[in-house]
Order: C-alpha cells, then structure tokens, then sequence
C-alpha cells in the first residue's frame, strides 16, 4: 500500500479578498518603483569613488538593477496570474510563476551581494578571491535548493521535499553566515572611524535580513490563505528593499569614504573632490604620470 506524501498549500493557491490583492500589488510596485529610483542614483554616482572600490559600485548597481527587472516580471505575472470572480480574487496557472521570478532573482542578486561587500572590505589576493568564491557559491546554491524545494517539487505542495530541501539549502545558508561574519571581524578594525560605522551598520542589515527568507520559507505549508500570502508577499518586498537598496547605499558610502581616505593619504588618485553628508572628504586629485616608469609602455 502506497504511503501518502503529507500535502501542503502553496501561497500561490490561495485567492485574494480585494483588500489582499490591491496590498500585494502595492507592494509589489512601491518595490519596484524604490528599486528604479535606487538604480538612477547608483548609476549616477558610480564615479564618485575610486577604482579600488569601484567593483563594489558595479556590483551594487547590478544587483540593483536585476531586482528592478525582476520586479516588472513580478508585476505583469502577478496582474495575469489571478481573475476576478465573485468578489475574490481567484489563482490562475501562472499564478505560481511570479513566485518563480522570485527565486530567479535572488538567485543572481544575491551572490551579487556577497562581491559587492568583498569589493569594499579590507580583504584582498588569495583571501579575498577565496571566499568571494565561497560566499557567492553557498549563496547561490542556497537559493537554488530552496527553489527546488519550494517551487519545483511537486509545485511546493510536497511538505517532505520542502523539509528536506530546506534543510540542506540551510547548511548553505550558515556557510554564507561564517564567510560574511568571517569578511567582517577582518575589515572592521582597519577601517577608519567615519567608515566603521556605515560598514557594521551595512552587515547588521545583511545579516538580520537574511533571516526573512528562511522564515518565510519556513511558513509554506505551515500556514495558508490568503491573509498569509498578503504577508509573505509583503515580506519578500520590504526584504528585498532593504537588502539591496539600504545595504547597497550604506556600502557606497563607505566606498566614498574610503576613496577620499586613500586620496588623503596620497595612495590613489580622483579627478574631482569626493563628497559625503555636503562635507568634502578630499580634493580632486589628476594623476601623475611618470615616463620615466612607464616610458617603455609607451613605446610600445
């Protein structure tokens, strides 16, 4: 006699009331909205450090900008994925595919952010290749197993899949803890006072947000209707938010400050001055070409 597999329900099977949808769809377009808004700001002042933390901009741009177009993905599934019938809002086949385009994002943006912080940390060479591989890795393969698990298995119904999956997709998750922890009890104490402070300012916000996805994760199959699927919808947004845009922005300031720091000091160089809360941080420094080491280059 075949055992049956305990089913659950799927957030994406749950109708909306009125009030359920038009909160989702809010959030889901003030998201989105915040996310395009982020990504003209990131891509206006990307120049405003130097090429050292320049790959920390780059990277906080990128991931800036996969959340938005995802985001736009979200919105038209979401729109297409439920029809109006008898006052409720009911889920169609493609109901589930916005819930997809979640995975798929994070997927991208959050190894992302793994490099944006690596970029800006003290931590360079070997060292910092190393657990840019590692952080990026457990990062990516932690949602991927989440997403199998909750999405791919039969369509995130199957409570054993989604406890198994889960569970390795967690051992992933506490690799990505020791190598974010790990990046920064090494980068905190060579870092001056005015960037210490958006730097642990910028972790606390990694590591505290982080803890929305599990959790919510955590909520498939134990709960269902459609009051939960407003809230984990709503979770995800304001993660989303917060994980990319607050801790992007607090990583490039502390790129500036840096930048203007190495100016200072005479170890590198910008064309204009660098700015930070309407304080100039440094002057604009050309730089200096020196024949007589780079002569033989230019012969070439």
């Amino acid at each position: 006699m075949p055992i049956a597999v305990p089913s659950a329900v799927a957030p994406w099977d749950a109708s909306l009331t009125g009030a359920e949808h038009s909160l989702v769809l809010y959030g889901i377009l003030v998201a989105g909205l915040a996310l395009g808004a982020a990504l003209v700001r990131m891509g206006a002042t990307w120049r405003d450090v130097t090429p050292r933390y320049r790959a920390a901009t780059l990277a906080g741009t990128q991931v800036i900008g996969v959340a938005f177009a995802s985001y736009v993905v979200i919105a038209v599934l979401f729109l297409l994925g439920y029809d109006r019938a008898g006052g409720m809002w009911r889920p169609n086949d493609g109901a589930a595919a916005a819930w997809s385009v979640r995975f798929m994002d994070w997927s991208v943006s959050v190894p992302l952010l793994v490099v944006e912080l690596i970029a800006v940390s003290a931590l360079a060479g070997p060292v910092a290749r190393r657990l840019r591989f590692l952080g990026a890795g457990a990062a990516f393969l932690m949602i991927l197993l989440g997403y199998l698990g909750g999405v791919v298995i039969d369509g995130g119904t199957n409570t054993t899949a989604l406890a198994i999956w889960g569970s390795i997709a967690s051992v992933f998750f506490a690799a990505l803890y020791v190598v974010l922890i790990f990046t920064a009890v090494r980068t905190v104490p060579s870092l001056t006072p005015s960037a210490r402070s958006p730097y642990r300012s910028a972790m606390l916000v990694l590591l505290l947000v982080l803890f929305v996805y599990p959790i919510v994760f955590g909520l498939q199959g134990q709960v269902w209707g459609g009051g939960w699927t407003t809230i984990e919808q709503l979770a995800f947004c304001a993660a989303d938010l917060v994980a990319k845009v607050g801790f992007g922005t607090l990583l490039n300031r502390v790129a500036r400050i840096r930048s203007a720091a190495d100016v200072a000091a005479g170890d590198d160089t910008h064309p204009e001055s660098i700015w930070v809360d309407q304080r100039k941080l440094s002057d604009g420094v050309a730089p200096a070409v020196r024949l007589a080491e780079y002569g033989e280059r230019f012969d070439r």
